[in-house]
C-alpha cells in the first residue's frame, strides 16, 4: 500500500514551475529526466496533480479580472511580440505559472473575497470560478470566496440568484445578515428584507439558518417552489409562484393580485425617480401584469387606468405620485 503525501508550499512552487517548463512544444530529453527524478520526492507526485488539476480547471478563469491581470503582468516582464514563437510560448508557460504561483505557493491569495455591485437599475451576471453563477439584480452587492472546503457568499444588499454547480466536498453557502443558506447543487434566490432575508427555492434543495442577535434561531429545509421569509410574523415556509419570484432575472416583474404598495416598491428598486400612493386605500388595490424592468411609464399607465387614479409628477424630484381622481392636479 503506498500513503500519500500532502505537498509543502515549496513543492507546489516548484510544480508550479515544472508545469509551465513542460508545457513548452519542445521539451529538452534532459528536461523530461530532471522531471522525473523531481516527481519521486515525497510530496512532488501529490502537488503535480494538484498543479495539473488546476489547469483542468482553469477555463472557467479565462475571463476572470485576477486571472487576466496576473498573466499580464508576467508577460510583461517576458519576451516581446519579436521575440521567437518558441520564447513566447515558455513566456505564457511562465506567466501562467505566477497564477499557479499565486494560487498554491501563496495560500489561495488569488480566492481572497472579491466584491460585485450594481448600481440602480442594472443587473448583472457573474460567472465564479467553480462553474457556478450568480445574477444581481438591481442595487445589489455581493462578496464571493471560494476556498478548498467551502464557497463562501456574503449577500450584503439587494438580491441576487445563484445557480449552484454541484461540488459534494464544498457546500455553497449565502449568508444575508444573520440568515446563511446552505446549497452543494441547486437553484436559489435571496433577497436583503428589514434586516434579515427572503428566500426561494427554484430547484433541488437549501437549509436556511437564522440566527439573529447571536441566538441559534431557526432551520428551514425548503423544497422547490417553497419560500421562507426569516422575518415574517409565521416563521414558516410557503409555497410560491417561482416563475413570477425570478421573473427580475429575464428583465421583467410579474404580478399575480399583489396590492399596489408591494408593486410599487419593486418598481422602485428599479429607478431613481420613485413613485409615491396617496394613502393606504389607494397601495391595497390588487395589481396584475407582466411589465418590463425598468419601464415606469406604462406600469403607471395602466395602473392609473384600470383603478381610475390621477398621476401628479413633481417637476423637481421627478417623483410620481399616485392618488385617487379628484384628490390632486393630474399631469397632462
Amino acid at each position: 500500500m503506498s500513503l500519500s503525501t500532502v505537498p509543502s508550499e515549496e513543492a507546489k512552487a516548484q510544480a508550479a514551475d515544472w508545469f509551465a517548463r513542460l508545457n513548452k512544444r519542445d521539451v529538452p530529453h534532459a528536461d523530461m529526466e530532471a522531471f522525473r527524478i523531481w516527481r519521486k520526492a515525497p510530496g512532488h507526485k501529490e502537488a503535480y496533480d494538484e498543479v495539473d488539476a488546476f489547469w483542468r480547471r482553469s477555463a472557467a478563469l479565462q475571463d476572470d479580472p485576477d486571472i487576466k491581470a496576473a498573466i499580464s503582468g508576467a508577460l510583461a516582464r517576458t519576451p516581446g511580440p519579436a521575440a521567437a514563437p518558441k520564447a513566447r510560448r515558455l513566456a505564457y508557460g511562465l506567466a501562467f505559472a505566477v497564477v499557479l504561483l499565486a494560487a498554491f505557493g501563496g495560500g489561495y491569495a488569488l480566492w481572497a473575497p472579491r466584491t460585485y455591485s450594481t448600481g440602480v437599475g442594472e443587473q448583472r451576471t457573474i460567472t465564479l470560478a467553480d462553474g457556478s453563477t450568480v445574477v444581481l439584480d438591481t442595487d445589489s452587492q455581493v462578496s464571493v470566496r471560494l476556498g478548498r472546503a467551502r464557497r463562501d457568499l456574503r449577500l450584503d444588499q439587494g438580491q441576487a440568484l445563484f445557480d449552484v454547480a454541484h461540488d459534494a466536498v464544498r457546500p455553497f453557502v449565502v449568508t444575508a445578515g444573520p440568515t446563511s443558506v446552505t446549497a452543494l447543487g441547486t437553484r436559489f434566490d435571496v433577497r436583503r428584507d428589514r434586516g434579515g432575508a427572503i428566500i426561494t427555492l427554484v430547484r433541488g434543495a437549501v437549509e436556511v439558518r437564522d440566527g439573529a442577535g447571536g441566538a441559534p434561531g431557526h432551520v428551514w429545509r425548503l423544497a422547490p417552489g417553497q419560500r421562507i421569509a426569516t422575518r415574517a410574523p409565521s416563521g414558516a415556509p410557503s409555497r410560491v409562484d417561482v416563475d413570477a419570484a425570478t421573473s427580475w432575472t429575464s428583465g421583467r416583474l410579474i404580478f399575480r393580485a399583489v396590492p399596489l404598495r408591494e408593486a410599487v416598491a419593486e418598481f422602485n428598486r428599479y429607478e431613481r425617480r420613485k413613485i409615491e400612493i396617496a394613502d393606504g386605500a389607494v397601495g391595497e388595490a390588487l395589481i396584475t401584469g407582466v411589465f418590463a424592468v425598468g419601464d415606469t411609464d406604462t406600469f403607471i399607465g395602466a395602473v392609473a387606468d384600470l383603478h381610475d387614479l390621477a398621476v401628479v409628477r413633481d417637476s423637481k424630484n421627478g417623483a410620481i405620485r399616485l392618488t385617487r381622481a379628484g384628490d390632486g392636479d393630474a399631469s397632462p
